[in-house]
C-alpha cells in the first residue's frame, strides 16, 4: 500500500522557492484537508479561518448571483493559493466567492493567526502572495475584457480554449448547462453556438463530453 505524501513532500515539490525556515513553519502549523469532487471549499458569507494552498486536484472559483446563477472566474491547481482566502483571512472578512472541488482535491490549510508573521518575516512568502494577487488580478481582467468587449461566440471560443488548456485535455467533460452558467448565458444559446463550432470543424459534440479538434 502506497504511503500518502506528507506536508513536507508537498511543500518541497510544489513550493521549492520557499526559504527553509518558512517551510519549517508551514510544516509545523499547516494541516492537510481532503475535499471530494463537488465539495465546497469556500462559500459566500463564510468566515475564513485559514488560507488554502492547493496541493492536489482542481478547484473552480465562481460568483453566484441572486437567482442562483453562477459566473466562472478561474481555476486553482496544485501549487496555487487562493488569493481571496488570503485577503479574507488577513482582514478577517467573509468570502464573496464560491470555491468548489472539480475533482478529489487536497488543500494545505494555513491558520490566519500566522498571516501577519509570514508576511513580515519571510520574503519568499511575501513575494509568493504578491505573485498570487498579480496572477489572479490578470485572470479577472481577462474575464472583464471578455464580458465588456467580446460577443458571446468569441467568449465561448475563449472559454473552451482556456478550459482545454487549464485542464490539459482535449476531451472536456462538461454539459451545455454548465457552460451556460459559467458564461451567464442560456443553455439554448450555448447549444446553438456549439453546434456552429462543430459545423466549422472546431470541435465534436458527444453525449457527455466535447472533443476539441483545433
Amino acid at each position: 500500500m502506497s504511503k500518502e505524501p506528507s506536508i513536507a513532500s508537498y511543500i518541497e515539490s510544489l513550493f521549492p522557492s520557499f526559504e527553509p525556515e518558512l517551510k519549517r513553519v508551514l510544516i509545523e502549523n499547516g494541516t492537510l484537508k481532503t475535499f471530494d469532487a463537488g465539495e465546497m471549499l469556500m462559500q459566500t458569507g463564510q468566515n475564513m479561518r485559514s488560507t488554502i494552498l492547493i496541493v492536489e486536484g482542481l478547484v473552480k472559483l465562481y460568483r453566484e448571483g441572486d437567482e442562483g446563477n453562477e459566473f466562472f472566474m478561474y481555476y486553482l491547481q496544485p501549487g496555487n493559493a487562493c488569493a481571496l482566502s488570503m485577503i479574507c483571512a488577513t482582514r478577517q472578512e467573509t468570502s464573496q466567492v464560491m470555491a468548489k472541488a472539480v475533482e478529489p482535491t487536497k488543500g494545505l490549510m494555513i491558520p490566519i493567526s500566522l498571516m501577519d508573521t509570514l508576511m513580515k518575516e519571510y520574503k519568499t512568502w511575501y513575494y509568493f502572495v504578491l505573485e498570487t494577487y498579480r496572477n489572479r488580478f490578470e485572470e479577472l481582467l481577462t474575464v472583464i475584457d471578455n464580458i465588456s468587449f467580446k460577443s458571446m461566440d468569441e467568449r465561448l471560443e475563449f472559454y473552451l480554449a482556456k478550459q482545454y488548456r487549464d485542464l490539459n485535455t482535449r476531451k472536456l467533460q462538461i454539459t451545455h448547462s454548465e457552460i451556460a452558467n459559467d458564461l451567464n448565458s442560456s443553455r439554448e444559446v450555448i447549444s446553438r453556438l456549439l453546434k456552429k463550432m462543430e459545423q466549422r470543424g472546431e470541435l465534436s459534440l458527444h453525449r457527455n463530453y466535447i472533443s476539441y479538434l483545433k
